[in-house]
């Protein structure tokens, strides 16, 4: 009996088969990309990410403790579209990690089947400023995207751990549920907003505005990644004037003297809107983003709060 006790006891105590399971790790290169893998992974994965949401992902220094990351990683997800060109292929090579090189099982770019935008058609070179030869990279902004974001990571972690289907696959119709109904949330509340005209820093927003039916008029830079020069500063005001333009649209990570020297100038109003999950600036997840973003739009465009 006391043979039998200490054996009943032992199976109690041994972990579950689940535990036993191996933890898939994966790095992103954006928050954005790791809010989303998280949701899809869940309690079978750890996700660890490079870019913070408050940084540009353009330029991002390449330190050594990013290649222990990714030297350890079982899968990587990138945006692609050469947004992280300036450093993510520099790291991957530097980590050594065959399992999550382009072309491996465990290597993701989660632009696969999202519809590009401002893909170029002629010869594309340095003198157009930063442009990316298959087509605008910021294509998370558009919440619909998240689907195909999601499906593509999917797909990746039932390349390196198929003994995971079932959860990967319930996690996905969760959160594309989850997505199909906040889509029409958001739709509501930015309906209002269609064919309004803004000015935008950076050319990052060309998805969002599109889903919403807002327009871009003109950017803060000349071109992307060129600082502007007085004239076109002044062009601008004029234009800001002339076309009724009432928000000025500008990433937290540029300084903001130029784009609050607009806004006093031409009488538009200056927002400034996080392009990205951040969980150090209190966004948690990919439905925080927009519901931010959503939010602090429909506000500024308020009678009440347009100067």
């Amino acid at each position: 009996m006391k043979w039998l006790l200490l054996c009943f006891i032992t199976i109690l105590l041994l972990p579950s088969v689940d535990s036993w399971a191996k933890t898939i790790h994966i790095v992103t290169t954006t928050e954005d990309l790791a809010a989303i893998a998280r949701d899809i992974g869940g309690d079978r994965v750890s996700v660890d990410f490079i870019a913070k949401g408050v940084q540009d992902p353009h330029f991002i220094d390449a330190k050594p403790s990013y290649l222990l990351k990714l030297s350890r990683a079982d899968l990587f997800v990138e945006i692609g579209l050469g947004l992280e060109s300036g450093w993510a292929p520099t790291l991957l090579s530097g980590a050594r990690n065959g399992r999550i090189q382009p072309g491996s099982p465990g290597y993701v770019r989660a632009a696969d089947g999202i519809a590009l935008l401002e893909v170029p058609t002629g010869r594309v070179d340095r003198s157009a400023g930063d442009v990316h030869g298959e087509g605008n990279p910021h294509y998370w902004l558009d919440p619909a995207n998240g689907k195909a974001i999601a499906l593509n990571i999917s797909e990746g972690l039932l390349r390196i751990d198929p003994e995971g289907k079932a959860v990967y696959a319930q996690n996905l119709k969760r959160f594309t549920e989850r997505l199909d109904a906040a889509l029409l949330r958001w739709d509501a509340a930015m309906k209002p907003l269609e064919g309004e005209k803004v000015v935008t820093y950076h050319n990052s927003w060309p998805y969002f505005l599109k889903r919403f039916g807002i327009k871009a008029v003109d950017y803060v830079e000349p071109k992307p990644g060129i600082p502007p020069a007085s004239a076109h500063l002044k062009q601008l005001i004029e234009r800001i004037r002339a076309e009724d333009v009432k928000i000025i649209i500008a990433e937290p990570y540029f300084d903001q003297k130029v784009p609050n020297f607009l806004a006093e100038q031409s009488g538009a109003r200056l927002v400034v809107l996080p392009p990205s999950v951040s969980t150090g600036g209190g966004i948690e997840d990919y439905f925080q983003l927009f519901d931010h973003l959503i939010d602090t739009l429909t506000k500024a465009l308020q009678p009440s709060g347009v100067r």
